[in-house]
């Protein structure tokens, strides 16, 4: 009988979470390969070599939704790591050097004795791929001098015009094949083709059932609030090509569904309003923004940040090349236009009525683009909007306050625009 059955997805989740971190202290404890990788960074190549997988990202999400961040920036900020670099980044590197120094004393340091950080090992080689941002090849060039380990970097060129062409998704194969080829080096054995369309597969059904549960918002009433998905969303970066994404995205799915016929909704009161949240959640302050959207009746149905990881393509391809494409069409990694084009089409299937962005100090990228597609969608669709300034994981950048009297005003603006229209 498996341990898992009868679990409810949440329950799945923890279980899940908790599992793949073990994986990997179980790994190192026997001598096996434990690898720090980016998030959207293909785990496929690793997962084959039967390499334990940790993500510093979700790691550093989880110790900031945990209230810990601040002892790991604390640690980065006597190395010398300065304010501006990514909160995600510096936490990790806090994280890194407490590990060093207990590696070499033999000693926990206290703030990680007292820490919320799940206890994962130190990586054997690192991973990573530039198709959500550049600082990732700096940040992971970094791990791997200090620890003086393997850093494989997978180049993803940004996308200036849509279509991707095909010397683009060629060229990107090309970067799928070194890497592995460098894994057939650090672990001393050939690639296992076959294994690696297993995972393929896993990895596409995984992604399957995480499509299914962000479907769900189109309803209205909506049984999800899209919320929701930035709790799960740890398991389809960490362990999309494992069953244990597929097992609780799928128990998640049919819960929704179950709830949807039943008429059971994400909201037991009214649903007043629809919004879109555009960009990374506010983890040391995650509560809030969920309470305070809740308490002015307003549901989360629309977010792009989660479907980074609708990473659907054809496993059968053996040129890579539709894989290639998966891992290159990530919103933030394309030109203005096709953001423009992604961020409405969510509007549209989620029913929203106004958008909250999220202008993050650590993630340049997504916050610079942010202004302006804003500016292009409001003239497009006529949708109100506003904007808050914080960060994905140093608390010290979100303010309460400014937070509730932006979103105040836009609920405010949707509910006129909705009179209106009666």
């Amino acid at each position: 009988m498996s341990l898992t059955q009868g679990m409810k997805a949440k329950q799945l989740l923890a279980y899940f979470q908790s599992k793949a971190d073990q994986d990997a202290r179980e790994a190192k404890a026997r001598g096996d390969l434990v690898c720090w990788s980016a998030s959207v960074a293909p785990p496929e190549f690793c997962v084959t070599m039967g390499i334990a997988m940790i993500y510093p990202e979700t790691h550093s999400a989880g110790i900031g939704a945990r209230k810990g961040a601040m002892d790991m920036l604390e640690v980065a900020d006597r190395k010398g790591y300065n304010i501006d670099c990514c909160s995600y980044g510096r936490v990790n590197m806090g994280y890194m050097e407490c590990l060093k120094e207990a590696a070499i004393t033999g000693v926990k340091p206290e703030v990680l004795v007292n820490s919320p950080a799940a206890d994962v090992p130190l990586p054997d080689l690192v991973i990573t791929c530039n198709n959500i941002c550049n600082t990732l090849l700096k940040w992971y060039e970094n791990l791997a001098a200090e620890l003086d380990i393997p850093c494989i970097i997978i180049d993803v060129p940004f996308n200036h015009t849509m279509p991707i062409p095909e010397y683009a998704k060629a060229y990107i194969a090309d970067q799928f094949r070194n890497a592995i080829s460098q894994l057939e080096v650090i672990c001393g054995r050939p690639f296992d083709w076959k294994k690696f369309k297993e995972v393929r597969d896993q990895t596409q059904r995984s992604v399957y059932h995480w499509n299914r549960i962000a479907a769900m918002s189109q309803y209205k009433p909506s049984p999800l609030n899209g919320f929701d998905l930035f709790n799960y969303m740890a398991l389809i970066v960490a362990c999309r090509s494992l069953d244990y994404a597929e097992i609780t995205f799928k128990a998640f799915a049919d819960e929704l569904e179950a709830n949807l016929k039943a008429g059971i909704y994400a909201f037991k009161g009214a649903e007043k309003t629809r919004f879109q949240w555009e960009g990374i959640a506010v983890w040391p302050h995650l509560g809030h923004t969920f309470k305070a959207m809740k308490g002015l009746g307003s549901i989360m149905t629309g977010t792009a940040y989660p479907a980074l990881w609708d990473l659907h393509y054809d496993a059968n391809d053996e040129s890579l090349h539709s894989m290639a494409e998966a891992y290159t069409r990530i919103y933030i990694n394309t030109c203005l236009e096709n953001k423009v084009e992604v961020l409405m089409n969510i509007m549209e299937k989620g029913k929203v009525d106004g958008t909250v962005y999220h202008l993050n100090r650590s993630c340049k990228l997504m916050s610079f683009l942010n202004v302006e597609t804003a500016e292009v969608i409001k003239e497009r669709n006529g949708l109100p909007y506003v904007s808050f300034d914080g960060d994905q994981t140093d608390p010290r950048v979100f303010s309460p306050a400014q937070f509730d009297t932006r979103v105040q005003a836009l609920v405010e603006m949707m509910e006129a625009n909705m009179a209106a229209a009666e």
